[in-house]
Order: C-alpha cells, then structure tokens, then sequence
C-alpha cells in the first residue's frame, strides 16, 4: 500500500470524518450506567470481551469478506454480506447506528471513488432500501477502492472501533487521556491478532450477550449522553 492509499483510507477512519460516530457508545453508556464498567479495568474486559467474542468475529469478518466480493467482482455477494450483518444485530439502537455510519460513508465514498463501479452501485442499492448498508459494508468497500489490502481494511476497521469505545468512555468514566492511550497501544498487538484470523475466516458468529442486552437497555435509560 502506497502512502496516497493510506491517506485515502484513512480519512473515513478519522473520528474528524463526518460520520456521527461520535454520537454513539456501542452500548457502553449503558453497561457504565448498570455498574459493569466502572474504571479503566472495566473497560479494557468490556471491550476485550466485546472485540474478541463478537466484533471480531462478525463486523472484522464482514470487512474481509466484502474485501474479498470486491476482488472477485461479486456485488450479489457484498449485498448478502450486508443483510446477514443486520439480521445478527440484536439490538435496534445498534443496527440504526451502523446504517447511519454506513450510509454516510458509502456518501462520500461514492463522490470520491466513482470508477469503482461497486462503490457507487452500493450506495444507489442502500438509497432504494434494497439493503442496509451496515458500516463494516460500506468500509470493506470504501478501502479496497483506497488501494488498501484485506487484512489492513479489518485491522482499521478494528481500530477505530476501539477508538470509539474510549472516545466515549472519556465521557462516561474517570479515565484521563493519557490513560487510554496506553489502554489503546495495549490492544494494537491483539487488532492485529484479531484481524489476521478475521482474514481467514468466512463464516460470521457472535457471543457477547453482555454487551448485547446492554446495548438494547441503551433506550431505556432516565438520562443518556449517547444515541446508543
């Protein structure tokens, strides 16, 4: 990967880029609420559990695997991806969530990559309703037409979720910046364990039921800072 591919991607990796991600926990502010995640012991688990039982082997695998129907040129492929992903998202707050990101970025992606014809198909698909567009969909195709390869598409992919996790904990939780970034440079070794077996595998699973029922109590909460 060249360093014009790299910049390329990484823009919708940024938390500057205009996705909304901000607005969103992950289920975290609930968990916080509920009195699973209490400090930054809590949440080093809560995202260890949440990366390696579910995202890992869900969102990472889906990166890869549209990835991978983009090379072999098989939009029928990235549109099954795309519905199987939502039917495994339990939670309703989780599933708007990711269209929202998703369609964005299929947005700009489409704007900027427009001879790579998948990527603007997409996004007319996801416009008719004919799919989702979940945002592990709309990156795994936005960064192969970046020039980026399958295993670095899911390890940035990884990586901003994470991101996002401690962006919102700075929030909810006592933990200072400088304390998350040493929680983050922790868990770059084991993104890169993650998304080299989510490069491998095709099959997409998930257990994380702790983070999912904290997810669908999002909601209900009195008082909340997040959309999710």
């Amino acid at each position: 990967m060249n360093a014009l591919s790299l910049l390329a991607g990484l823009r919708f990796l940024d938390s500057f880029f205009p996705s909304g991600g901000f607005a969103f926990s992950s289920g975290l502010e609930a968990a916080v609420q509920g009195g699973a995640v209490r400090d930054a012991a809590g949440l080093q688990a809560y995202v260890a559990d949440s990366l390696r039982g579910g995202v890992g082997k869900r969102e990472a695998v889906v990166v890869g695997s549209v990835w991978q129907a983009v090379q072999e040129g098989s939009f029928e492929r990235v549109r099954d991806l795309d519905r199987q992903l939502e039917s495994m998202q339990f939670g309703r707050d989780t599933r708007r969530a990711s269209r929202q990101m998703g369609r964005q970025v299929a947005r700009i992606a489409a704007e900027q990559f427009p001879a790579q014809a998948l990527v603007p198909d997409y996004l007319a698909a996801v416009e008719a309703g004919q799919t989702p567009g979940q945002l592990p969909v709309s990156l795994g195709l936005t960064l192969h037409a970046a020039g980026w390869g399958k295993q670095e598409s899911i390890a940035g992919f990884l990586y901003q979720t994470v991101v996002g996790y401690h962006s919102a904990a700075l929030k909810l939780l006592p933990v200072g910046q400088r304390e998350s970034q040493r929680l983050l440079q922790g868990w770059l070794p084991v993104i890169a364990e993650i998304s080299a077996k989510a490069s491998a595998a095709s099959v997409l699973m998930s257990w994380t039921p702790v983070q999912d029922i904290y997810a669908m109590r999002h909601s209900r909460l009195e008082s909340r800072l997040f959309r999710s």
